[in-house]
């Protein structure tokens, strides 16, 4: 079985062709990726069918939302073997001011927080904002 399909169906999701070209296609990228970015990498493809497929990566743990700021979601596959848990899975998101891209840092990872009695964390995001590597040219 090939590696993308395998990573789907040991998140629970049913490896579609369409499913597989986005997978590849946000592996490819690197970056983090609006649904409007996926929209115009699949002109032909319903909107509804790659916002859905988006929710699905999301729920079943293969990508993550990230919000940068910009008021648009933007979307980065998880790690092989995240669940994007509070305590452990999250790391820091890097967003240029100069190219617009977001990028996961994933080896930068949050540290835990401890809230005070009766404080429920339910989502953490910690977004740097700069130039980054190709911008800066170093």
């Amino acid at each position: 079985m090939k590696e993308v399909e395998k990573r789907l169906e040991d998140n629970g999701v049913r490896p579609t062709a369409m499913r597989i070209l986005i997978y590849r296609y946000m592996a490819e990228k690197e970056v983090a990726l609006a649904l409007t970015d996926i929209e115009n990498a699949f002109a032909k493809a319903d909107r509804t069918t790659l916002y859905r497929t988006l929710r699905t990566f999301e729920e079943n743990g293969i990508v993550h939302q990230i919000d940068d700021g910009t008021n648009i979601s933007k979307y980065a596959l998880c790690e092989p073997g995240c669940n994007c848990e509070l305590d452990q899975d999250l790391h820091l998101h890097f967003h240029c001011t100069n190219c617009d891209e977001t990028v996961c840092l994933t080896q930068q990872k949050i540290p835990h927080i401890n809230l005070p009695e009766g404080y429920i964390a339910e989502d953490a995001n910690l977004v740097i904002k700069g130039i980054c590597e190709k911008c800066s040219g170093q």
